[in-house]
């Protein structure tokens, strides 16, 4: 198994607005070529209500500036409240944009999973509807993943990072416990697991999203485990990062659910159902 850490010393952060980076601009031209959009974004949304429209909206406008062929996927994952309907008036004014619906709530993990293998793009990212992470992170992102890259992680907790509010401390400090535990058990390098900016090849989104089995916040150190025995070349690389009020996240609940998460990807990597 390989990874490939980002270096602490020459990486740099996202720029500050979108621009249609040399990857960008080749990956277009690819994309073009084919017929197709080069980038899929994906975003899971759960009750977003409060935070989809302005989530969209960014994730639009940055894609817009960018001349790059695009898609943005949005899967609402059972929302009880006005969810679909503002993720379907974005599709209604831009034909780029698809809404997938899951009938009931079946976790992020499962909505990151419909969107990214109904992606057409070459790159796939999926972020979070409250993009914690700006969305022009993604030029970073992608010039990493048209120079070697096959899994680009964003990571908060490499020095270059630049959190601008940040997390709890109650869940600050779990996060570095999860963290630590699947390093432990899975023998993971990368330091922080659960980012909600993440992006990949094709082809080894495919490889790896189909693998998946785990539904709840657990995934993510999943499909990174996915990744690592499937040999992907995995980057991890610093970004801008800030909490925003609305989360789903029931701490003690996700506490519990994300351990028993990792002795599942345990059993099912020591089982060879990652193969």
């Amino acid at each position: 198994m390989r990874c490939l850490e980002g270096n602490l010393q020459s990486e740099a952060l996202p720029p500050a607005v979108g621009a249609a980076a040399p990857a960008a601009t080749a990956a277009a031209a690819t994309a073009t070529a084919a017929g197709q959009a080069s980038l899929s974004v994906v975003v899971p949304a759960y009750n977003e209500e409060r935070r989809l429209e302005a989530g969209l909206s960014g994730v639009l406008s940055f894609l817009r500036r960018s001349g790059l062929p695009f898609e943005v996927i949005v899967v609402d994952d059972g929302s009880t409240d006005a969810t679909p309907e503002i993720a379907r008036r974005f599709a209604a004014a831009d034909a780029r944009v698809r809404v997938l619906s899951h009938e009931r709530n079946l976790g992020k993990g499962a909505a990151v999973r419909t969107g990214v293998l109904a992606a057409g793009g070459e790159y796939v990212i999926f972020t979070d509807a409250d993009l914690s992470t700006p969305i022009e992170s993604a030029d970073t992102f992608l010039h990493h993943l048209s120079n070697g890259s096959d899994v680009v992680v964003g990571n908060r907790r490499m020095s270059q990072s630049r959190l601008e509010k940040r997390q709890g401390r109650l869940r600050e400090f779990l996060g570095r416990i999860f963290t630590r535990l699947t390093r432990l058990l899975l023998g993971s390098p990368v330091t922080d697991q659960t980012c909600g900016f993440k992006g990949f090849k094709r082809r080894a989104a495919v490889e790896i999203f189909t693998r998946q089995r785990l539904t709840g916040w657990a995934f993510d150190a999943e499909i990174l485990h996915i990744a690592a025995r499937r040999d992907f070349r995995v980057r991890q690389v610093p970004v801008r990062w800030r909490d925003e009020e609305g989360s789903k996240v029931r701490v003690l609940r996700a506490c519990l659910t994300s351990g028993l998460g990792l002795l599942r990807i345990w059993v099912n990597g020591t089982a060879g159902r990652y193969s």
